[in-house]
């Protein structure tokens, strides 16, 4: 069977690969007095909160489960919108609020909509694989952009404007960023969209992690520069919603017909039963509780990473957001006289039996020389890594 140039294009999810041995290993460890422990998994380990759950179930109990509009429920929009205001202190009309099936249909939809084949979109190195991988699939080439901990890992409105050619479009940004939880400054963001706008380019910014931010002088939205930023966002991450696939697009008002085009062929809607209980997620018994889980994942952070700085993992940049550690274990495989954080990984499994994430998937600025840790496991499961690794380490 011939296969699509278009899929050929599109890598191995390398890390799939260290996910695969680290559940086969599991299952042969799981009776054992150390079991496997994942920190390669980005998934809250928190799930939907009751009322939002007790929701879902309204809405199957009351048939609530037909399509909705291709651009989702209006009473969604309207508390995404009523959110922006009370969180943020932006004005996001609801008008400009797409629903989407996850932050995935969201970039997908953005992407297909805004990019044509042979454009460039410019994205830093390292950043979250799937992101470049659309697109990829929408004909467009993601250029790699390699950043520094000096940068914070993200690009500069510098580094934008000496990688721009006439095949540039745009630019790809996250911030939170996965893998490394940091954040662009505001006012380097603004100096970026500058950049962008006279150029007559596009900025788009995954903003999944915004939610999780513990640093004010970060978490403030890129909605705030002016209504021709094109964010992502997700209910996954904050909003402890990973399976339910749910996430929505702010873009410019003129857009939104020809998103609503694309999501009404491709995906006719977000699921039905998503969004209801999703409305539940801005009550303020529901805000509350996602306040009390980001102030868990920051003690998470604040303790975790200087147990891997001891263990002489060291991690250049404090993440500000998200829950990862983005940490160089040069140190430690030459310890161990192992190549690279590819390696690392696999000993760490077989040997610790704690699954890490290595950094091929994420570029390859140094990448082989870094490990992605996530923080979304529970505290107990973080201290016993750090135990297995102190030990692996000594």
């Amino acid at each position: 069977m011939r296969i699509s140039t278009r899929a050929e294009r599109i890598e191995p999810f390398y890390v799939m690969e260290v996910a695969k041995a680290a559940s086969a290993l599991a299952r042969e460890v799981a009776h054992s007095d150390r079991p496997m422990i994942f920190l390669n998994i980005g998934e809250p380990d928190f799930t939907a909160p009751p009322l939002v759950q007790e929701a879902a179930a309204r809405a199957v109990r009351d048939g609530a489960t037909q399509y909705t509009q291709a651009t989702g429920l209006e009473a969604l929009r309207e508390r995404i919108s009523g959110w922006y205001a009370q969180r943020f202190g932006v004005e996001v009309p609801a008008r400009r609020i797409v629903i989407t099936a996850g932050a995935s249909a969201a970039l997908q939809l953005a992407c297909l909509a805004l990019i044509e084949a042979g454009d460039d979109i410019l994205m830093p190195d390292p950043s979250y694989p799937c992101n470049r991988h659309f697109v990829s699939a929408a004909e467009g080439r993601a250029v790699l952009v390699p950043t520094s901990a000096e940068e914070r890992f993200q690009l500069s409105a510098a580094k934008v404007q000496a990688a721009w050619t006439p095949r540039t479009r745009g630019v790809l940004l996250a911030s939170p960023s996965n893998p490394t939880g940091t954040s662009i400054h505001p006012d380097e963001l603004r100096r970026i969209h500058d950049v962008v706008r006279q150029r007559e380019g596009i900025t788009l910014i995954d903003e999944i992690y915004l939610g999780l931010s513990y640093d004010s002088t970060f978490g403030q939205t890129a909605l705030a520069l002016d209504d021709q930023v094109i964010s992502i966002n997700s209910f996954s991450k904050y909003f402890n919603m990973t399976g339910w696939r749910l996430g929505w697009l702010v873009v410019p008002e003129a857009l939104v017909p020809v998103i609503e085009r694309l999501a009404q062929n491709l995906f006719i809607c977000a699921s039905t039963v998503s969004q209801h209980a999703a409305l539940a997620c801005f009550e303020p018994e529901s805000i509350a509780e996602y306040e009390r889980r980001r102030a868990e994942f920051k003690a998470r952070r604040d303790w975790f990473i200087p147990q891997l700085q001891a263990l002489g993992l060291d991690v250049p940049v404090m993440p500000d957001g998200a829950f990862y550690a983005w940490a160089d274990c040069s140190a430690a495989c030459a310890k161990l006289g192992l190549q690279g954080s590819w390696d690392f990984a696999f000993e760490v499994m077989k040997r610790a039996h704690v699954a890490v994430t290595p950094g091929r998937d994420f570029g390859t600025a140094e990448t082989q020389k870094f490990i992605r840790f996530s923080t979304a496991s529970s505290m107990a499961q973080l201290q016993e890594s750090v135990a297995r690794l102190r030990a692996l380490l000594a």
